[in-house]
């Protein structure tokens, strides 16, 4: 009787001190690492032989390993699904620039729900959900952001760069550089919970790389090819593959610094892509690649570590998508919080920690340039409404719609339901502004990229994320902005401008409703163009230039509506200048 007491005691006090040091435990800390335009198949544990990934390999044996992960087909979808738990669709993004790319302010992000529950919050590296402040990161709920916010950058090598808005001289190669970043903030915050976000922009072109890392595959044989291998370009593949290895390097870094800091016994890590891979080459036999909305350019790698959580080596192979880890990281981090709007994505929750989970079938629908597929666990629906038995055939050769018509029927059904309950939010017309001017933040960038060209003016390239305007040679030529000055103010104007020796002198006027501003270009600068040199594939975006900063002066606007533009009131030479950013800085009345 006495040995029994002593035990149900010793039981009551053993309850008593697991309760209270998981009261004490302190809240899981967060890191999202998301690559840019890598494939399913471009890591060893996924079976690539051509690549060596020790250090994300490790995180997949240490780890979950989510065996059916989807994404969407191209970046600024993904980022906006995984901030928001939402169908990309419903919060405005349908594009990749010209302000597509834009989440809609009225969306609550995980950042947002990490940082009102106390998470020190920071982003480093490609944003492309939004450029001037409301849009920026700073105003998602990222306390600290050094990156860039555009959908892709011309240079990779100690670029320009921007810093909480305020631009920067990056420091080496950017994926490096992000990494760098990353540490020294996990090391200033290794007191408290923190929520990082490291989406980094490669192996996304332009195909630059560090030597160390090129080298190792020059001259390499690829063993693993692409089901049409007269459709692979090697040296292509070669310098993904390069840059893949780098972000293994990097991660590895990343994971040897929670180590060190004895902080990943308390950190969640996750690793993802945001779309299949940007050129054809090994990608386990799935068809399609970014862009596509067949297997191989919506499924993305997922590895998911938890030390003392999650179990090591486990394999999770029911479906699930990006829109799923808003709800999961804050189920894991156990913060109660009530969200604005329904998600459209599920905890996974049950997946990672349980034993033998309940879960109730689904389906995720995936789009783009208005293509629609639908995937069930089986199955897929393509956007031609061809159906494929997934089990069986993963390459998507076989249409057995005739055969299934049932199920082709119900697929085609939520296909129908989804364009009406989700694809019709998004409206047929973008109607908004670029804002500027914001009380909060104190820079707001107007750049080439956002803009629209009026007469000879042409952009450096199709591509307009990172490029530039040119063919500035008449007086009748101009560049107008869609604008919203969010409060009047006084702003300093800082013009990125080239010019040649024989051009200078060149009068321009910035003007927005009746307030303008003039300048003349007394300087030249004409530096060429680069980026070419360090390419390993020759690139389709645009090569970049060192613009130089000309102090426009003060212009003072006022609130509203309205199209700024730009002019040149007189060009002496044969051409303005080349044209790629303004930069206003409010400052005190």
């Amino acid at each position: 009787m006495i040995t029994m007491n002593k035990f149900i005691l010793n039981s009551l006090l053993l309850l008593m001190a697991v309760s209270c040091s998981q009261v004490n435990t302190p809240p899981p800390n967060v890191v999202i690492v998301l690559t840019d335009d890598q494939g399913w198949g471009d890591l060893g544990f996924n079976g690539n032989t051509n690549i060596s990934t020790p250090n994300i390999d490790k995180m997949a044996r240490e780890g979950a390993v989510f065996e059916r992960f989807y994404v969407s087909p191209v970046c600024s979808p993904t980022r906006a699904e995984l901030l928001t738990g939402r169908h990309h669709v419903r919060g405005g993004v349908y594009s990749t620039g010209e302000g597509g790319e834009r989440l809609d302010l009225d969306e609550t992000t995980i950042a947002d729900v990490f940082k009102q529950a106390g998470y020190a919050t920071a982003a480093f590296g490609k944003w492309h959900n939004g450029m001037q402040y409301p849009y920026h990161p700073n105003a998602r709920g990222f306390d600290e952001f050094y990156g860039f916010c555009s959908g892709h950058w011309g240079n990779y090598f100690s670029p320009v760069l921007e810093h909480n808005g305020e631009l920067v001289k990056g420091d080496g190669f950017v994926i490096d550089d992000f990494t760098n970043k990353a540490i020294r903030f996990i090391t200033e915050n290794k007191d408290q919970p923190f929520f990082l976000y490291l989406p980094y922009n490669t192996p996304h072109s332009p195909m630059q790389v560090p030597e160390q890392w090129w080298k190792k595959y020059e001259n390499k044989s690829l063993d693993l090819r692409y089901t049409d291998p007269t459709k692979e370009i090697d040296q292509f593949t070669k310098a993904a593959l390069a840059m893949c290895e780098n972000i293994d390097w990097n991660v590895g870094r990343l994971m040897d610094h929670l180590k060190g800091l004895e902080l990943d016994d308390n950190t969640i890590v996750l690793y993802f892509s945001d779309n299949g891979p940007n050129s054809w080459r090994w990608n386990g036999g799935m068809k399609g690649k970014k862009g596509s909305t067949d297997e191989g350019g919506v499924r993305s790698p997922l590895v998911m570590k938890w030390k003392g959580n999650i179990q090591p080596g486990k394999k999770i192979p029911q479906i699930t998508s990006v829109l799923d880890l808003l709800p999961t990281l804050t189920d894991l981090a156990g913060l109660q919080t009530e969200l604005p709007r329904p998600l459209d994505g599920k905890s996974l929750k049950p997946l990672l920690l349980g034993k033998n989970p309940e879960w109730v079938e689904r389906y995720i629908v995936h789009n783009w340039n208005n293509k629609i597929s639908v995937r069930t666990q089986d199955y897929k629906l393509d956007s031609d409404n061809r159906l494929y038995n997934m089990q069986l055939d993963a390459s998507q050769e076989q249409d057995i719609a005739e055969f299934e018509p049932e199920k082709t029927k119900r697929m085609m059904a939520i296909k129908e339901q989804w364009k009406l309950e989700v694809y019709s939010e998004l409206p047929p017309v973008d109607e908004r502004t670029f804002p500027i001017g914001h009380p909060d933040f104190k820079y707001s960038q107007v750049p080439a990229r956002d803009g629209v060209a009026h007469g000879n003016i042409t952009r450096s390239n199709r591509w307009p994320n990172c490029s530039f305007f040119t063919n500035w040679s008449s007086v009748d030529d101009y560049i107008s902005w869609e604008v919203e000055v969010l409060e009047r103010g006084a702003f300093e104007v800082g013009l990125y401008y080239t010019c040649t020796e024989s051009d200078i002198g060149a009068t321009v006027e910035l003007k927005f409703g009746s307030d303008s501003l003039q300048t003349q270009i007394q300087d030249a600068h004409d530096p060429p163009l680069f980026g070419m040199e360090n390419d390993r594939v020759e690139r389709m975006e645009s090569y970049v230039k060192d613009f130089k900063r000309l102090d426009m002066g003060t212009i003072h606007l006022e609130k509203g509506n309205g199209q700024m533009t730009l002019r040149a009131v007189d060009i002496p030479g044969s051409t303005a200048m080349d044209f790629r950013l303004l930069m206003l800085k409010r400052v005190d009345e």
